[in-house]
């Protein structure tokens, strides 16, 4: 009888451990998936304000480029081709920005889609790895256009380049 006891408490007692790590495995789950949404809502941030960042420098960059076309040459001073073609880069870039806007947005569903923790993790790291270089490559294309713009309003202004 003692002896039936004992098992009937082991079982018991076997089964609330076996419910409790379910219970804990299922909170962690949960706690892990919050963590996901979290992250995956940084990156949303994170990429919003990056996009603000471009345009507001594609903005600034393009006024300075309309400034120099209206600003009227010197009698005997040929017209600046490279005005439209700075123009036509400083085109490419506001499409390239809204293509990778649209790429990003469609990576990060994809990534909230996932069911797997793990591989959601792997995905928001490779996204958020990739949108460095993307931002570092956009600010090497700023640069070149600055400096192109640069050259322009110099060249406009018979002023040396610095």
């Amino acid at each position: 009888m003692l002896v039936s006891l004992i098992v009937i408490v082991l079982m018991y007692s076997t089964n609330d451990a076996h419910g409790a790590a379910d219970q804990l495995e299922e909170v962690m789950k949960e706690q892990s998936k919050v963590r996901q949404e979290e992250k995956v809502k940084r990156l949303q941030r994170q990429e919003q304000i990056e996009n603000l960042k471009r345009d507001q420098q594609s903005s600034q960059s393009q006024r300075e480029l309309e400034r120099i076309k209206q600003a009227k040459p010197e009698p005997g001073q040929p017209e600046q081709p490279q005005a439209s073609q700075t123009q036509q880069q400083l085109d490419q870039l506001k499409n390239d920005q809204q293509l990778q806007r649209l790429q990003t947005d469609q990576q990060i569903n994809r990534i909230q889609r996932e069911a797997d923790p793990l591989r959601q993790q792997q995905q928001i790291n490779n996204l958020q790895r990739q949108q460095r270089i993307d931002s570092l490559q956009d600010q090497i294309r700023r640069n070149q256009t600055q400096q192109d713009l640069d050259r322009l309003r110099h060249q406009q202004n018979n002023l040396p380049l610095r």
